[in-house]
């Protein structure tokens, strides 16, 4: 089976499917060396690592695929969820961004409705008019025929357009034939129901971390308003730059390691340099 085909039917199972939020090779190896099937290529996380700053629409396309190589070769049989963003442009910048994606096996991308070249603050998130959005979301969905890429349409309106408006544009991609749905930016319970039940059936998105500005449910009660997929962007990367802050602190204090470090043992296992060496051992030379 395909990615797409696997993440199908991953979601046509019962149950609330959790996608940690992955940026690079050993974020990837370790979500699917907890036994999660599937992950989200946030591109918050990968701004975060990249740049060491914000996701304000500043990482590019060859730089997100960069991370989406990093990814996919450290965990191959990882479901791969890869933020396309706004799709780098119009229409026809989405299909590139699409069928690029889709022939490197990712499972599903995702393209939202957001106006870019966002305007230059970090509030807010204005979005393109609806016709324009649903003209991005029909070339998506078209070029997603090549590889059965799965397309995840978000809309990012909620904030600055209303509810009313964010329903309509969930009605909208479902009828141009989107395999999944997301509201981002929901106020309540209330909403998150509405866009669960304009999404007619198809899986529903969203974001589980805590952040300002959204409801953000339990695993439990996600799953009960008839959410189907919830991704965690903070869930790793916040506490990994705990960790790297505290092993900062430690060495700074005449330490060696923070007391949270993993033992040099589990490090090494976890890296992977026993498979390495049994990997190797049939092409060791005598001598």
């Amino acid at each position: 089976m395909t990615p797409p085909e696997r993440l199908r039917a991953l979601l046509a199972e019962p149950g609330l499917v959790a996608m940690p939020a992955v940026w690079d090779g050993i974020s990837a190896k370790l979500t699917a060396q907890a036994g999660f099937k599937t992950a989200f290529l946030s591109g918050s996380c990968v701004a975060a690592s990249r740049l060491g700053g914000p996701d304000l629409d500043l990482i590019s396309f060859g730089e997100m695929f960069d991370s989406f190589t990093m990814v996919r070769r450290a965990a191959p049989e990882l479901l791969i969820l890869a933020d396309g963003d706004h799709g780098y442009g119009n229409a026809m910048n989405v299909q590139r961004t699409v069928r690029a994606y889709g022939q490197a096996g990712a499972a599903a991308i995702l393209i939202e409705d957001k106006i870019t070249p966002r305007g230059l603050t970090s509030a807010g998130k204005p979005c393109i008019p609806r016709e324009e959005a649903r003209m991005k979301i029909r070339a998506a969905v078209a070029a997603a025929k090549e590889s059965g890429i799965l397309i995840l349409a978000r809309t990012d309106c909620r904030p600055t357009a209303g509810i009313e408006e964010a329903v309509a544009r969930i009605e909208m991609y479902v009828e141009e034939g989107a395999d999944i749905l997301f509201l981002d930016s929901p106020a309540d319970e209330g909403e998150v129901r509405r866009a669960v039940a304009a999404a007619k059936g198809r899986p529903s998105f969203a974001v589980l971390s805590p952040g300002g500005g959204r409801i953000t449910p339990s695993q439990q009660l996600a799953a009960e308003l008839g959410l189907k997929i919830g991704t965690f962007p903070t869930g790793m990367i916040s506490p990994a730059m705990a960790g790297i802050l505290a092993g900062l602190e430690a060495v700074k204090s005449g330490g060696q390691e923070a007391p949270g470090a993993l033992p040099a043992a589990q490090f090494r296992e976890l890296l992977g340099y026993g498979a390495y060496e049994a990997a190797a051992k049939p092409y060791v030379t005598e001598g």
